[in-house]
């Protein structure tokens, strides 16, 4: 069920986006984060308001919120205008709550799922973001914010520890405060031949105060586009290492969709340093549709041992997966309609659905 009304008050107008959709069938889908007997416990959906002048000097608020079964996230952006030769400056306020299956999910039917673990992230953060001004080829956003995240279990009530008694913070209490400073920069260049990307971020905690994290966080993702003929061969390098303070949950993740297909979420591993290499063949069948072949292989580099209660050993997740298999595009004027079907190293096949949506 979706909604779409423009409000005008004045000269400003508002756009206002609604989409609700109930759960139609409860065996086909997960439970969800509480055991609410609540209608809105089901529905999942999204809010989107734009106001493209809020005190009438071309103020842009952006107000998004997104709900799922298990998770919901609301954020909360205001921007200022700016010349154009200038960063342009963003006020960001977000609140979140994820199921955090990647780290303390268990790994199940050989590798192919990932089972909850009863642990979930509440995180709040607020702060800046600033958009450089792009030159022909690279483009940089810098960050301040401030996190604060507390581990909470599926009846909402906060946690420190998960079910073999490890904290889940790295204080160890109910919660972790940290102030990150972050740089993200990426190139991209294409002809009619070829492409390339290449996106770098880096994070800092800043030592503001002594109980707060203190650690950087790098992070790169490098892809490379070939055009053969009426087919193109794309190959992609995700790698990434965490040195100083840690909680589990900050740990780098290997397996599923945007990783290692074959996999659960996380079924791979997680540890302080990552490494995945994605390669698909694609090949057009007809003018919507297109074959691909891939094959994805990802590690942790050893690393999982010094991830904080080291979850991934006690899940018995073996730090390195290879994952092949075949799929169809289709192209359509909603995005692209994808299918995979993925077999892991334990032979355990896998279906992946999935849309990329056009952006409006």
């Amino acid at each position: 069920m979706g909604a779409q009304k423009s409000i005008h008050a004045g000269k400003a107008k508002i756009d206002l986006n609604v989409d609700l959709t109930h759960k139609l069938c409860g065996d086909l889908l997960l439970p969800s984060l509480s055991n609410s007997s609540s209608p809105f416990s089901q529905i999942v959906g999204r809010l989107s308001i734009k106001h493209p002048g809020l005190f009438g000097r071309s103020e842009k608020l952006d107000l998004l919120w997104d709900k799922g079964l298990q998770d919901s996230n609301v954020l909360i952006a205001f921007r200022r205008p700016r010349p154009e030769w200038l960063s342009q400056q963003s006020f960001v306020f977000q609140h979140s709550i994820t199921p955090e299956v990647a780290v303390h999910g268990l790994p199940i039917n050989n590798f192919s799922r990932s089972g909850s673990g009863g642990v979930n992230l509440c995180r709040i953060s607020a702060g800046i973001d600033l958009n450089e001004p792009a030159t022909s080829h690279w483009s940089t956003t810098t960050s301040l914010k401030f996190e604060h995240v507390r581990p909470i279990n599926d009846e909402g009530r906060t946690i420190s520890r998960d079910l073999d008694g490890f904290p889940l913070t790295c204080s160890g209490n109910s919660h972790d405060n940290m102030v990150i400073l972050k740089q993200e920069s990426q190139y991209a260049t294409a002809n009619d031949h070829t492409f390339s990307r290449l996106n770098f971020q880096m994070e800092q905690g800043l030592p503001l105060l002594s109980k707060w994290l203190i650690f950087n966080r790098f992070k790169f993702v490098a892809s490379k586009g070939v055009k053969l003929g009426p087919a193109l061969f794309v190959s992609s390098l995700t790698g990434g290492s965490i040195v100083g303070d840690m909680a589990p949950h900050q740990a780098f993740t290997i397996g599923g969709i945007g990783s290692v297909r074959g996999y659960g979420e996380g079924a791979v591993g997680s540890g302080r340093s990552c490494l995945v290499v994605n390669s698909e063949f694609t090949v057009p069948l007809t003018k919507e549709l297109e074959g691909a072949v891939f094959m994805d292989c990802g590690t942790d580099l050893g690393s999982a041992h010094h991830v904080p209660g080291n979850p991934a050993r006690r899940q018995g997740k073996p730090g390195f997966g290879v994952g092949f298999g075949y799929g169809l595009r289709f192209n359509s004027q909603l995005g692209q309609l994808r299918v995979d079907y993925a077999i892991n190293a334990f032979h355990r096949k896998t279906v992946y659905f999935g849309i990329n949506s056009v952006a409006s």
